[in-house]
């Protein structure tokens, strides 16, 4: 789909230092992509925010030895 949009001198020169002119579309389309991949998972992040209750877990009294438990209990971990 074609879209018009407008972008700043200083963000085309730039834009034209690092990418062919043939190439600004397919660069643009990736940057765009990535920039909404980021904001879902924000949006993820942000809706599980008070989803774990405060207390009530394996590691409310000491959460580096749960940790290093953890660690040592997946034999595919390395050290």
């Amino acid at each position: 789909m074609r879209l018009h949009i407008s972008l700043e001198d200083d963000v085309v020169r730039e834009l034209d230092r690092r990418v062919a002119p043939r190439s600004r579309s397919r660069f643009i389309s990736e940057a765009v992509r990535r920039a909404l991949d980021d904001e879902r998972r924000w949006e993820l992040i942000e809706s599980a925010i008070g989803s774990i209750d405060d207390e009530g877990h394996a590691w409310d009294r000491d959460l580096a030895g749960w940790v290093e438990a953890e660690r040592h209990a997946d034999s595919r971990r390395v050290g």
